[in-house]
């Protein structure tokens, strides 16, 4: 499967942005999808993510502000993005991949996934 990123840009804090994640290929809706960041002198961190049954984990740092979606139909996995704070610039880059096993920790780690995009970067301003 090959993904697609956008919707990132420059955002004042406290604005908000949705990112979207187009996917290629058929077996879309078997795949669980995430969102990483990283944020420059970084490692790739956690924010979101949904399997394919609708099941959704988020790092504590974007609960209550950030929302994971998914529309089969259209191939396409969403971010939404409120409240934004300049801690959350960065490259933001979505995954696809088959999770057996569904825990937040076997969604939330870089190795569950094997499909990645381009990334998008989010810049957020003070």
């Amino acid at each position: 499967v090959q993904l697609q990123a956008s919707g990132g840009g420059l955002v004042e804090a406290g604005g908000c942005l949705r990112l979207s994640c187009a996917a290629s290929g058929r077996t879309f809706s078997n795949y669980a999808m995430g969102w990483f960041r990283q944020a420059p002198g970084k490692e790739r961190e956690f924010v979101a993510t949904i399997s394919w049954r609708g099941t959704r984990y988020y790092a504590d740092s974007v609960k209550g502000r950030f929302t994971i979606s998914r529309d089969n139909a259209k191939n396409t996995v969403y971010l939404q993005m409120n409240s934004l704070k300049p801690e959350d610039t960065a490259v933001y880059y979505c995954a696809a991949g088959y999770v057996g096993i569904i825990t937040a920790r076997t969604m939330s780690v870089t190795t569950s996934y094997d499909h990645w995009g381009q990334g998008t970067l989010v810049t957020v301003s003070s």
